[in-house]
């Protein structure tokens, strides 16, 4: 790493060297570059944990790396910084203002849409035209300001636009030419003079023209044309504005003359040059034309002209000519002709190429000269000419910059750069800060440093500056620069793609592989820490994060606990934050306790702050009066914020030396400046259209583009007929000018930044927002129509050309004679959700409508919308998940429901939030697992119902497997989580004393956020052994583990760091730990260890008289707890001690043990008292004394206190026995009795005192694990209240969450590695059950004529499934120790084969000893009664077949080294025929031929030969002939198949290959590379699909249409699993599971088109597809199984989803809707208990009768359809 940071110093000084010396001439930047690669190959080697192998990647060698995008990853921070990158296409169209309006209009009614659709849909930009001259009547303004705007606005679109920025309109007209608005002081001077002999001309001027001593040096500055014609302005009264706009006219005609003439004699004195002269005779469209291409770069990639030429124009109509040619009097103004005919023929074409340069001419006809009829041909082409030109330069643009433009991180870190340049310009003072903050970087300390204060003290400037100062600080080394402005864009918005940014930023400048940085949130925070230790001394590091509050508090952001607190060496870490804003700084201080690492912000001051200002001033060139300097020092002495400062400078740049004095006023605080800012703006321009303009700002969540801020305002009526009194435009849209001309009078309150891929304007400091709010927000129906006009854009409602209507004003009928109402196209765009190529192909998210219409349907509750467009908008929702954190999507649902509570909107987001896991990365499953969670609210859900209509019919485009029945868990119900992560089971978890966070524990430590259910933090300690015991600090700051093979793990759990300490006792193997909040002790059963928190030990004692140490508990009172057991093993004997200064009390007790808080009462089983719990209290005198006891006759297992110690439970046997401890009773106590269910008892753990069972909150309910289930008891009266089947794996811990707050939750953990979090205030809400098997399921069969009927199997027992509900009918098994090996169902359903296996033991007849022999029978089942009819005893049977329309079975057995093959009836069970195979045994399955003929039977003769094939007919048992493979090419087989399209072929699978071979000619017909016996029905395709990854469709016939082999999944190395690959029985589809993705891939066969992506909940053991090849059955490890259908969106013959059963509405007897559903599983009743009242279960029971039987009706009607 070392030698990489100095390779970097070394292109720094040869960088300095080129830029200073000579060779820069000769030299190009790629010369440069391998300039540096010949003196630097030499040094260069890996650093920082590369290797070698790795060298080849574009991250891992920096001569490979772009030199731009280096400099800015490095944080150089330089005036030639790259511009930032652009995703908007702006131009600017110049043209004279009324000749060019048909062309004009054309173009904003046909083109312009079609320009910005194209750019969004292809390359996701926007576009934008600025056409200054449209929708303005009149050219003159009152300030004079319009031409400098255009200056502006060209320059903006210089700055912003990606490809066109510049296209100028030219005819035959030269424009208008207005006099200067500022003139140099110098310059009038001399003008004076030659005015002098004139002196109503010069009092003329000296009227209009007012000198600013203000400006440094002085100008003279045209007056506003109302402050000496008044009604200039004055639109109400038309008469004398009519007369006032005249009187200008004429008196700007004068002061041109007077200004030319005086220019004349100057330039004839040679006291001003030609360009100077020329800025007098002008026009405002050379201007712009010689901004945006005489003087621009580059011309050929940004700009275009068109020029049109009219023939036979009639000079003498003036009132049309002039409108196209310039006159003067009442003739040709040929001085404006000349002018016109140098710009347009020579100064144009002469700098820019021809390519770019279109003429058109057309001739002048009928009255108006041009019309849209008569020059239709002209408009189309001229149209059509543009957008191609258009298209073509965006492009070419786009394919220009693809590389960086696209690099989203790029652009990210460039944006803050360029903010950080821009505050460093204005900065001044603070040196006493600085210096501090220098300090820091200069010294050895190793915490992150903290800036706070008050909002506008100054925070980001400062952090800017010190930022800047990195290099110079560093000045003996080649330092990294990374700075976040928190907030201020996407990436810097959230904490997931923050610090995915820094990891790929670190990544790059680090040479470490970019595809390391992992993708999940958990992981991303440790690797981020673990990448700061990349920095070197050479190449140290340094980060700034400003505003920690900005962002956004999802993921735990605001927990800090992805901040590092201990710095690897090397690196710097500088923070900001406000104070009291979401409690951030009180978490920064608690993470970051050293004081010395604090700086507070405080203001200004008044001299530093006037310093400030006038330092502003030199640089602006601007100055003030002696008298308005006293009102600006009166102002910052009683406010002198940074801010404050700024708005001040501001506010004082517009004086003039000549302002009036109520019109140099300053407010004393920052609200009252800027509200006066936007008072005198919304004066200026109208307060309609500011405060509405400003207002969808403000309530925009990140912003708004200014194209979609002029798209809102041409939508928004009131701006439209506030703007429009006085005249209808052309398009009803607003005037691009307006809004331009509110910006200009922000100057830099508006902020730049990308939101959503967009560039978005907002305010810069959340000041501008609360005042913003306060000014407009107030009135709540404002504020509900922004809001409301906001998402009528985003939902697209006037989109697309549909034409909006509205409604003229009053005054627009009375003034304008206008209709009331009208129609008109606001030419704004559609919003679908996602943007599709040619190929249907997703090529882009609409980001901004994903991201913006949630936030305003809601604020503007319009919930109706907000549900139907969003929430429960499949399309929406799939489009936001797969492009945006899941935890934005849930942030939706988390708004409205703080809002209004909705129930279906509370069941959608449990739902989202059980399926996390998922849809993080399967963002095609959301369909899948909506419809198998909410298919039980199908009926009763009206919301939830449509959303699964919307899955059924829109999801199966991105996923076309569909749960055909309820599959998954319903949220609602007990279980809140299911939380994952554990790859063995969490054996130790516990919760921090807040109940926030759950810690849990494997090998692993995985820290779980109990409000969200989401991880919070995941810690890979790098142990080998499996965490046994947990112990968390009473601080909640360590937790500590101890490990299987003898280690302690001391985890810091707000900072992830951990420390492992090996081997920390002697001998023996370490017991368990226990922790206070700054030393833990870990024990083992012969002494305890006390270490300090940091992993040192301080003391090593040996326990009490040798006795073993079973536990300990540390309390804080330093009264610590130790149990001691018996020496020997077979005694219960136990000793309790209570153990500090004052107290070494032994208490002797068995079995059994509860102890209070405090220590001083224990209930236990005692010597004396047998199985009665005895009850002992500590006496002041230390010793104990006995209370009472409660009588109980059986072994007690545990003992547990609830919370409050009211009351006691014992684990007994058959159950519980709780006892309330502040009943009124007897001595002897009176217990209430909780029963198991039958066949279920608890069994004691000898080494422990821990029991499964606790109560939860207010004692109402004791919860106990047993087994894989828990359940649920009222303490009153002990009824079982509900049996949850919790985990698929043994419970083995057990905990409660409760709280004063209503928590009351239940959190259990399993061997099946999961742990779930149980809400016992819903114990009494519907749970809908989901039938499983007890065990997994190894292997399905589907009864082929009945399509309503399979069975799974299991390793010991038989499920019968009704596929037509998904129901388990029945379970089936002959004994619990038995195990089976084969299973078939008759195609009719009716009967059930199966073999069993049963390792018996029995007396060896040659010896006294017991053997255990395997036995085994073949059961025939009756389907329908699930009653054995026959057994057939036969040994160790592994296959079984059936034949003869499935009325005879053949069943393969082995024993020793014999096979036997026997053929029995079905159901009947008589034996057809026996024999024994001739040959030896042979691993491999015998095929029956696809006639039913013929037995084909793999073996070996005597010789041993293993390529050797014994065929007997299939009907008799008759050996037919053996068959010798010899064919070319021969190996080792391992699979025989049947042929499905001939009775004479089979199938031999080899490990290369597969070969068709025909039995009766003995020959092998075909071989086929890499097939692996998968083949469809048809034997027309197969499939090859090898571990190692990769699908390939094979043709095993030739078909000239079609390729022999075709990809469905290309080959990549990702190791080797189990794959599992079928055709459907239709032939139509092809099937692929993987089991180490554990994903399901459906491919349509006629286009080869994958389908779906179907990620399963659990491994899948077993899949077929179904017999009419529409649906597949899926057999998991947890037990379950899963029906899917497969539609195919362009199969018309696949089966209706809606014809589903499951997708029908029944009605119940009180006539709501139902759809089939009952609460749990009427095949395991324990499982869902309701409470114990006859009348309820009576109700129940009738209302599922009614519905089974409305069901069965369904299925009937449906079967039959089948």
């Amino acid at each position: 790493m070392e030698s990489k940071k100095e390779s970097k110093g070394s292109n720094d000084k040869l960088v300095e060297a080129f830029m200073k010396s000579e060779i820069k001439k000769n030299l190009s930047l790629n010369d440069l570059v391998k300039e540096y690669s010949r003196v630097d190959s030499g040094n260069r080697r890996n650093g920082g944990g590369v290797s070698p192998d790795n060298a080849n990647s574009d991250s891992d060698i920096s001569l490979q790396k772009n030199p731009k995008k280096l400099r800015v990853f490095e944080g150089l921070l330089s005036d030639d910084l790259p511009p930032l990158n652009s995703k908007i296409v702006r131009i600017f169209t110049s043209s004279t203002f009324t000749d060019t309006q048909l062309e004009r209009n054309a173009l904003m009614a046909d083109v312009y849409p079609k320009i910005k659709e194209y750019c969004r849909e292809n390359h996701g930009l926007e576009f934008q035209v600025v056409d200054m001259r449209w929708g303005v009547r009149d050219e003159a303004t009152d300030d004079h300001m319009t031409t400098e705007l255009c200056m502006n606005e060209i320059r903006n679109c210089q700055r912003l636009s990606t490809g066109p920025n510049f296209v100028v309109f030219l005819g035959q007209k030269y424009g208008y030419r207005p006099i200067p608005t500022i003139i140099d002081g110098a310059e009038f001077k001399k003008l004076e003079e030659c005015t002098q002999q004139f002196p109503e001309d010069l009092a003329l001027l000296q009227k209009w023209y007012q000198v600013d001593t203000n400006t440094v040096p002085p100008v003279y500055i045209l007056r506003p044309i109302s402050t000496v014609y008044y009604n200039f302005n004055n639109k109400r009264n038309a008469k004398l504005q009519e007369a006032d706009s005249n009187a200008w006219w004429d008196t700007m005609c004068d002061l041109q003359k007077i200004l030319r003439r005086a220019v004349e004699v100057l330039l004839e004195k040679k006291m001003i040059d030609e360009e100077g002269a020329h800025n007098y005779y002008m026009s405002v469209t050379e201007r712009e034309i010689q901004n945006g291409i005489l003087r621009a770069k580059d011309t050929g990639d940004h700009a275009l002209a068109y020029i049109r030429s009219i023939e036979d124009i009639n000079i003498s109509v003036l009132r049309i000519s002039k409108l196209f040619v310039d006159i003067a009097g009442r003739s040709l103004d040929t001085e404006a002709q000349d002018l016109l005919d140098n710009l347009r023929d020579r100064k144009i074409p002469a700098a820019l190429a021809e390519e770019n340069i279109a003429r058109f001419s057309v001739t002048w006809t009928g009255k108006e000269g041009l019309d849209n009829d008569t020059h239709k041909e002209y408009i189309e082409e001229f149209c059509n000419h543009f957008y191609h030109s258009i298209l073509k330069l965006v492009d070419d643009a786009v394919k220009k910059n693809d590389e960086l433009m696209h690099d989203r991180i790029y652009a990210d870190i460039l944006q803050h750069l360029h903010m950080c340049l821009n505050l460093v310009k204005l900065f001044k003072g603070r040196e006493e800060i600085i210096h501090r903050v220098t300090e820091y970087l200069k010294g050895s300390n190793n915490i992150p440093l903290i800036m706070y204060g008050e909002s506008g003290c100054g925070k980001t400037s400062l952090l800017a500056k010190s930022a800047s100062l990195v290099r110079e600080v560093y000045n003996d080394a080649t330092p990294v620069l990374l700075i976040r402005f928190l907030g201020t864009s996407p990436d810097s918005s959230t904490i997931q793609p923050l610090l995915h940014s820094l990891c790929v930023q670190i990544s790059y400048l680090y040479d470490q592989p970019i595809e390391d940085i992992p993708s999940d949130l958990v992981l991303l925070q440790g690797y981020f820490k673990k990448l700061l230790s990349c920095a070197t001394k050479e190449s140290p590091m340094v980060i700034f994060l400003d505003s920690l509050d900005q962002i956004s508090p999802t993921d735990g952001a605001h927990s800090l606990m992805w901040l590092p607190t201990r710095l690897p060496p090397n690196v710097k870490f500088v923070v900001s934050s406000l104070p009291k804003l979401y409690g951030v700084l009180d978490t920064l201080f608690k993470l970051i306790s050293n004081k010395g690492n604090r700086i507070e912000i405080t203001p200004l001051g008044a001299d530093l702050g006037g310093n400030i200002i006038k330092t502003w001033l030199e640089r602006k060139q601007r100055d003030v009066s002696s008298s308005q300097w006293e009102i600006v020092n009166a102002a910052i002495s009683k406010c002198n914020l940074p801010l404050y400062v700024k708005l001040v400078f501001d506010e004082i740049c517009r004086w003039r030396s000549f302002s009036k004095p109520q019109d140099t006023v300053l407010s004393h605080s920052i609200h009252e400046i800027i509200n006066k800012l936007f008072e005198r703006i919304e004066n200026s321009h109208g307060k309609t259209l500011v405060s509405r303009a400003l207002g969808y700002i403000t309530a925009s969540k990140s912003g708004l583009s200014e194209a979609e801020l002029e798209d809102l305002l041409s939508l928004d009526e009131k701006v439209l007929n506030d703007v429009f009194q006085y005249h209808i435009p052309p398009v009803r849209r607003i005037p691009p000018l307006l809004w331009t001309r509110i910006r200009n009078d922000l100057p830099g309150y508006l902020t730049e930044r990308e939101a959503d891929g967009v560039n978005v304007i907002n305010w810069y400091h959340r000041q501008f927002i609360d005042v913003c709010k306060e000014r407009y927000f107030r009135n709540l129906n404002f504020l509900n129509e922004i809001h409301s006009n906001i998402s009528d854009y985003f939902c697209g409602t006037w989109g697309g050309g549909r034409e909006k209507p509205f409604e003229y004003s009053e005054l627009q009928r009375s003034r304008l004679g206008s209709e009331k109402t009208g129609l008109s196209d606001r030419k704004v765009p559609l919003q679908p959700n996602v943007h599709f190529d040619s190929d249907g192909n997703v090529c882009r998210y609409n980001l901004r409508k994903l991201s913006e219409l949630p936030h305003h349907l809601l604020r503007s509750n319009r919930y109706d919308d907000l549900y139907n467009e969003c929430l429960f908008n499949y399309g929406f929702l799939r489009a936001k998940i797969a492009s945006m954190p899941l935890q934005m999507t849930l942030a939706d649902f988390e708004e409205l429901q703080e809002k209004v509570f909705d129930k279906d909107t509370k069941i959608l987001a449990d739902t989202i939030r059980l399926s996390a896991s998922i849809l993080t990365h399967y963002s095609d499953m959301l369909g899948p697992q909506i419809v198998g969670r909410l298919l039980p609210l199908y009926s009763t859900h009206p919301k939830i119902r449509n959303l699964i209509q919307q899955c059924d019919t829109d999801g199966i485009n991105f996923c076309s497997l569909v749960p055909t029945h309820h599959c998954y868990h319903t949220p609602g119900g007990p279980l809140q989580y299911s939380l994952e992560g554990h790859l063995f089971a969490p054996y130790g978890i516990s919760i921090t004393s807040d109940t926030r966070y759950l810690i849990s524990a494997s090998n692993r430590i995985i820290i779980f956020d109990l409000s969200t259910g989401e991880v919070f933090r995941t810690i890979f300690p790098g142990v080998e052994g499996i965490v046994s015991t947990l112990s968390i600090s009473p601080n909640d700051k360590y937790c500590v583990c101890s490990t299987t093979i003898n280690q302690v793990i001391i985890c810091n759990i707000q900072t992830g760091d951990f420390q492992i300490i090996e081997k920390p006792v002697e001998e023996t193997s370490l017991l368990g730990v226990s922790s206070l909040s700054s030393e833990f002790v870990v024990y083992n059963s012969r002494a305890w260890y006390v270490y300090s928190i940091d992993g040192t030990l301080k003391q090593r004692t040996p326990v009490y008289q040798a006795t073993p140490l079973m536990e300990i508990r540390l309390k804080q009172n330093k009264e610590h707890v130790f149990i001691l057991e018996s020496v020997d093993e077979n005694d219960r004997d136990r000793t309790f001690v209570v153990l500090n200064a004052n107290i070494d009390d032994h208490f002797q007790f068995h079995t059994a043990l509860a102890v209070t808080k405090d220590s001083k009462t224990v209930y236990s089983c005692i010597e004396l008292s047998d199985f009665d719990i005895a009850v002992y209290t500590r006496s002041p005198r230390f010793c104990w004394e006995y209370q009472r006891s409660f009588n109980n006759t059986e072994e007690v297992y545990s003992l547990c206190l609830s919370d409050d110690e009211t009351h006691l439970a014992a684990t007994v046997a058959p159950g519980f026995k709780v006892w309330d401890l502040l009943a009124k009773l007897s001595k002897e106590g009176k217990e209430v009795v909780m029963s198991l269910p039958h066949g279920i008892r608890n069994i004691p753990n000898k080494h422990s005192l821990a029991s499964l069972c606790l109560f939860s909150r207010r004692n109402e309910f004791l919860c106990a694990g047993v087994r894989k289930y828990i359940f649920v008891w009222d303490v009153k009266n002990g009824t079982l209240v509900k049996t949850l089947d919790a985990h698929f794996g043994r419970i083995c811990r057990l905990m409660s969450v409760t709280g004063p707050d209503r928590t009351n939750k239940l959190i259990s953990s399993s061997l099946d590695k999961t742990i779930k979090v149980w809400n016992i205030e819903n114990i009494y809400e519907d749970v809908y059950s989901i039938d499983r098997m007890e065990k997994p399921v190894d292997d399905i069969c589907m009864a082929a004529d009945h399509i309503s009927r399979a069975i799974t199997i299991t390793r010991n027992c038989l499920g019968l499934w009704n596929l037509s509900d998904g129901r388990l009918l029945k379970t089936l098994s002959s004994s619990g120790s038995s195990i089976i090996s084969q299973a078939k169902i008759t195609s009719n359903g009716l009967y059930i084969v199966s073999a069993e296996l049963d390792n018996r033991t029995q007396q060896n007849s040659e010896s006294e000893n017991e053997v255990i022999i395997p036995t085994g029978n073949v059961l025939i089942w009756n389907a329908e009664e699930g009653k054995t009819l026959q057994t057939v005893p036969l040994r160790n049977v592994h296959q079984l077949i059936l034949n003869e329309n499935d009325t005879r079975c053949i069943a393969i057995s082995s024993s020793l080294n014999r096979v036997k093959c026997t053929c029995i009836e079905v159901p009947r069970a008589k034996e057809v025929y026996t024999f024994e195979l001739e040959g030896q045994k042979r691993n491999k399955n015998a095929v029956l031929t696809c006639d039913g003929l013929s037995l084909v039977f793999p073996t070996t003769n005597k010789a041993g030969e293993t390529n050797i094939l014994s065929v007997y007919h299939a009907k008799t048992g008759a050996h037919q002939f053996k068959v010798t493979l010899k064919y070319s090419n021969y190996q080792e087989f391992h699979t025989l198949l049947p042929m499905p399209n001939d009775p004479s072929q089979i199938a031999i699978i080899d490990n290369n290959k597969g070969v068709i071979f025909d039995i009766k000619k003995k020959s092998a017909v075909k071989s086929i590379n890499k097939w692996n016996g998968v083949v469809n029905s048809t034997g027309k395709y197969g499939l090859y699909a090898p571990t190692r990854g990769g699908l390939e469709l094979l043709a095993l016939t030739k078909n000239p249409d079609k390729p022999q082999t075709q990809t469905l999944i290309p080959r990549v190395a990702e190791g080797v699993f189990y794959v599992k690959c079928l055709f459907t029985k239709n032939d139509k589809h092809v099937v692929y599971y993987h089991r180490g993705h554990r994903t399901i891939r459906v491919f349509r066969i006629s286009d080869c088109k994958q389908l779906a992506h179907y990620k399963c909940h659990a491994q899948v053991n077993a899949m077929e597809g179904t017999a009419d090849g529409t649906g597949l059955l899926l057999g998991a490890e947890d037990g379950s199984f899963v029906i899917l259908t497969i539609a195919d969106p362009q199969n018309a013959n696949n089966i209706k989803i809606e014809e589903l059963p499951s997708r029908q509405l029944i009605q119940d007897p009180n006539g709501s809707a139902q759809n089939g559903f009952t609460i749990g599983s009427h095949m395991m009743a324990a499982k869902v208990v309701s409470k114990p009242l006859s009348k309820v279960r009576q109700h129940l029971q009738s209302k599922r009768q009614a519905k089974e039987d409305k069901m069965n009706s369904i299925l009937k009607d449906y079967t039959s359809k089948v």
